[in-house]
Formats: C-alpha cells, structure tokens, sequence
C-alpha cells in the first residue's frame, strides 16, 4: 500500500480504518470462491452500511407522502426530503436549496434540461456545442431536441491522450451557440476538463452551459458557483448511494423561467379544465411522488463521503491511479487509451489479440469486477478506432491490493490466450 494509502487508512472514519467489510457489506461476499474486487465504479459505486441502514429506517419509521399532508409522519417525511435538498445544496455550494431538483438521475436531469429550457430557448439554426467525450446521455436528449427544433449539434475533437482540442473549441464557439452541455469527467477515459475555463468563454458569446457531473461528485470537491455553469447534474449512485435518485442544479432564474416537463401530482398550484397553474421551482419540475427514501439516503451517502473529506479522497485516489496506471503500462502487450495530464481515478486500456468482453469474463472468473465495452461513449471509441475497451475504475475502498489483483488477473487472461510475454 502507497503512501497516500495508509494516510487515508490512517485518518478516514470509513472504508479503509474500520475495515472495508464493515463499511461496505458487499465487498464481504466472495465471487467465484474468491475475494471481491470491486473496481466497476464508474458504473456504480458499492452503498456502506450508513446509506443502506438510512433507507431500511426511513420504510421502519418515517413513510409517508410529502407536500401537503396535514398528519405527523406526511410533515416528517416532508422535513426529511427537504432536509436532504438542503443536504445536496451544501455539498455542491448551491446558493440555495430552491435550486436542487431531485431526478432519477443524470439522464433524467439532462433530459429535463433539454425538454423544459431547451424546446423554449432554441431555434432553428441555432447551435449546441458537446463533445467527443461526451456519454450518451448527453448527445442523445440533445439529438432529440435539434429534430425538434431544426438546431444544429458541433462537436470539439479530442488528442491522442483524450484531451480536448481547446483550439478547435474556440473555433467552433460562435455568436450562434446557445448550448455548451459538457462532461466534466470522462466515465470512459477519466479526463478532467476545465470546465470553468470553458463556461466562462461560453458565457463570453451568450451559451448557457450544461454539465454532465455523474463522474465528478464522488472523486473530487464540486463548487457549482465557482464553475460558473448554468446547470449541474448527477446521480447518487455514482456517489455511493442508491440507485433512482439524483439531482439538477440550475441557477434560479433559469429554472424559474422553465416550463413544466411532467404534469401531475405536485407540481401544481391550481388545476381546473380551462387551465392550470403550477409550483415555483424545484417542485414544478417534480411531478408525481417521488423517490423519497431515495432522496434520505442520498443525503447519508453525502454524510458518509464528507465525513471522510472528499480532499483525502481526491488524494487516495490519484495516487492509486498513479500506481495503476504504472503497474498496467509495465505489462507487455497492454494499451492505456485515455492518458491525459489531469484524470480521474479511471483507466481504460486493450489486451493485445483479447477481446474486452473476453478479457472482462476471465478477470470476473478471478473474482476482478471491471466494466468492458464502449461504455455508452460509442463516438469516443470510434475516434480511437477501437470496438471499447476493459475499464477499470477507482473507488474510496479500493487500495494496492485490489489492483495487485487485476495485474495478476491480466496476466491469467494472458496465460489461457498464450500472449504473455516477460519482455518489456
């Protein structure tokens, strides 16, 4: 174990100091009559036992149906679900709670954003700018609306490293774009990108700026204030908590200029057959019951993430990445796709004449959980001219062992299709 290993072992409150079986129930259950190696984060993380114990109390003590129930528990669970929007507010430094919207996700957030403010603001001719790292959900909502408003989709290139082409970026920025939607963690190849650098000249020439935050939240600190975008999305999933919810930030004035994109229960003020009239943000975007238990448990996995710092994370993290991505460089036959300056806990890398799935297939036999395919970044694959690639991807519980683990697994793989070599 590395040194910036033991110290967050040494001083983080959770998956490393009280032990990662118990923080992490999961991570207990052998696969293949072998030790789990989680290391699918990218796809979703692993809930501890705080995230997993807030749902199962909520059901126990607290269900009801928020807004507007005049009994106890309608008024608890009510403080509950606000108090987790509050929750979410702080953690990404939202100048009010007003501005959080719970969805299923970032699909969900995304597609909220293009339906409600996108099918108002956009014309025909005019331009959204997204792209070669993009994940599908944010190019598909966005192809979806330029059918229906006769807009147009550019999108910046990326270098061999799978960085962007900041270049190509400013000339394809123009007095015509509207739109800037951009990840702000590749979930394919683990890129970073300079997202407050690139609002700020979006917002130069009159474009709103979307970002995709799915890969950001749960690896380093978030200040949606500080990167001066327009709108914000993320799941909790990916940020240990459970599946089905998440969160859009947008900033007041545009979310109180947005239409409903939903219609029923909550979002409403009035309703009668001539007209209806509906609830200020955030409610007017929630339309229905929503995942209520969902939004508590979030909250604790927030709790959980911010009692161990998400700046020791963040170190933890790019250490183990560093060590990684050495350990996968030195075996021969071995490609890393994705080698930019500033990166996420993620690698992507090919196996010489091994497919990924196959790859994928051996290392779950040894018990190493990966992600193989095009990780819904299809255009991405195609600019590097490969079918996809075996993913690997960090997370807080996952140390010099577990990549030990897939370095060995690597060379099993290696050993059944013959192609391992000991020369460098």
């Amino acid at each position: 174990m590395n040194a910036a290993t033991e110290d967050l072992s040494a001083r983080a409150p959770a998956a490393t100091s009280l032990g990662r079986t118990h923080d992490f129930p999961i991570l207990a259950r052998p696969v293949h009559g072998r030790r789990l190696v989680y290391l699918d984060n990218g796809a979703t993380t692993q809930k501890p036992e705080a995230v997993i114990e807030a749902e199962r109390r909520f059901y126990r003590e607290s269900n009801a149906n928020i807004h507007r129930g005049v009994h106890w528990l309608s008024q608890h669970a009510t403080d509950l679900y606000e108090a987790a929007r509050r929750t979410v507010q702080h953690f990404i430094n939202a100048a009010h709670a007003e501005e959080v919207v719970f969805t299923r996700g970032t699909t969900e957030a995304i597609n909220l954003v293009a339906h409600s403010w996108g099918r108002s603001a956009l014309r025909a001719g005019d331009e959204i700018l997204l792209t070669t790292l993009e994940h599908h959900s944010n190019i598909v909502p966005w192809q979806l609306l330029c059918e229906q408003t006769g807009a147009l989709i550019k999108v910046v290139p990326v270098s061999d490293t799978g960085e962007l082409d900041l270049d190509a970026f400013d000339t394809l920025l123009n007095e015509r774009t509207r739109l800037l939607a951009i990840t702000h963690v590749s979930n394919a190849l683990g890129t970073i990108n300079p997202v407050a650098m690139l609002a700020a000249k979006a917002h130069a020439v009159g474009a709103t700026v979307l970002v995709d935050g799915a890969q950001a939240v749960a690896h380093h600190k978030v200040d949606v204030q500080a990167l001066g975008c327009d709108f914000y999305a993320f799941s909790g999933h990916k940020l240990y908590g459970p599946t089905g919810i998440g969160a859009l930030w947008g900033r007041a004035e545009l979310l109180a200029a947005m239409p409903p994109w939903q219609g029923g229960g909550d979002m409403i003020r009035t309703v009668s057959f001539a007209r209806s009239t509906y609830a200020d943000a955030p409610q007017r975007f929630e339309a229905g019951t929503p995942n209520i238990a969902g939004s508590v448990a979030l909250a604790a996995a927030i709790d959980y993430v911010s009692a161990i710092g998400i700046e020791r994370i963040a170190a933890h993290e790019h250490a183990l990445l560093a060590h990684a991505s050495a350990a996968l460089a030195a075996i021969p036959g071995v490609r890393l796709i994705g080698t930019a300056a500033d990166k996420a806990g993620i690698l992507s890398f090919m196996v010489e004449h091994i497919h990924p799935h196959d790859l994928g297939t051996i290392l779950d036999s040894e018990g190493v959980a990966i992600r193989a395919g095009h990780h819904c970044a299809m255009p991405l694959m195609t600019r590097f001219g490969i079918p996809g690639t075996a993913r690997a991807s960090l997370g807080v519980y996952n140390d010099a062992a577990d990549i030990a683990a897939l370095v060995n697994a690597i060379h099993k793989a290696q050993d059944l299709f013959g192609t391992r070599s000991t020369t460098p």
